[in-house]
């Protein structure tokens, strides 16, 4: 009769030292989890930011690039300007 409880008495140590094992690597892998939501909040900060940037690159890239990117820009700004020329006209003959 001995035998059996001893049997059942290493069983449960087992059980419950797997259980502190499985603990251990629950508690682990919820601090990793933490991490890498944070790096991921990071990573879309910095996405973010890089986007950003890269919008205002186009812009300056287009101010200053390719003599295409020139000329759409002059385009643009005589168009405006001739806008404004003829608001100003209209103003004058009131």
């Amino acid at each position: 009769m001995n035998q059996p409880m001893l049997l059942l008495e290493e069983k449960i140590i087992a059980l419950l030292n797997k259980l502190k094992d499985n603990h251990l690597q629950l508690q682990k892998l919820e601090s990793e989890i933490t991490a890498f939501k944070e790096q991921n909040q990071q990573l879309q900060e910095k996405y973010t930011q890089l986007q950003q940037e890269n919008a205002s690159l186009k812009v300056a890239n287009s101010l200053l690039g390719s003599n295409e990117s020139k000329a759409n820009t002059k385009r643009k700004l005589n168009s405006l300007i001739k806008e404004v020329d003829q608001c100003l006209y209209q103003i004058a003959e009131l």
